[in-house]
């Protein structure tokens, strides 16, 4: 990739510097791929982000391209399939909540007309700039990522903890935190 002032988080490999350059910060507003991220969001719960991304091909494989409604139906044996899926990450418990989850989030769908709504109401519908001079300013949480965490915990979701949350608003653009120099932001 071109030589470009990038965050210093990015800067292990192109396929992190793809995602930082192709995806991170940037709004999202469809629920396909805000369903898409709180799931990877939630099974990266320990993990590097890294591991989550490297793998993110088998996980869309393995979980019907992130189709929530496919997702929400999953039998026993689908999900005993899963949990032997080396491709993945084989947690059971994670495994789990991506159904609860699927069905959480077509709850939140016909309560609000869309997930989309909901979440970026917590932000009146436009991203947070922080203006960050360095990586050492970015928070893990907030107290709005705090906020949103109990409530979608309230509705029913799972591995959804203000540090997932946080890292859900980074990666979906609620929040901007790429940092001054970063060539994104200009």
């Amino acid at each position: 990739m071109e030589n470009k002032t990038r965050c210093p988080w990015c800067e292990k490999d192109d396929l992190y510097r793809k995602y930082h350059d192709e995806e991170w910060g940037i709004p999202v507003y469809d629920d396909p791929t805000l369903f898409e991220f709180l799931i990877l969001e939630t099974f990266q719960a320990g993990l590097s982000w890294y591991t989550i991304l490297s793998k993110r091909e088998n996980f869309r494989k393995a979980f019907n391209n992130f189709d929530y409604k496919k997702i929400a139906q999953y039998s026993e044996d689908k999900i005993q399939e899963l949990l032997l899926d080396s491709g993945i990450i084989r947690n059971k418990l994670k495994v789990y909540s991506a159904v609860s989850n699927a069905i959480a989030f077509m709850k939140i769908q016909e309560e609000f007309g869309s997930f989309s709504k909901y979440i970026w109401d917590f932000v009146d519908g436009k991203p947070i700039d922080n203006k960050l001079q360095s990586l050492k300013e970015i928070p893990s949480t907030t107290p709005l990522s705090d906020a949103i965490s109990k409530d979608l915990k309230k509705r029913g979701f799972k591995f959804v903890g203000s540090t997932v949350v946080y890292a859900h608003m980074q990666a979906t653009g609620m929040v901007n935190d790429h940092i001054a120099d970063c060539w994104t932001r200009k």
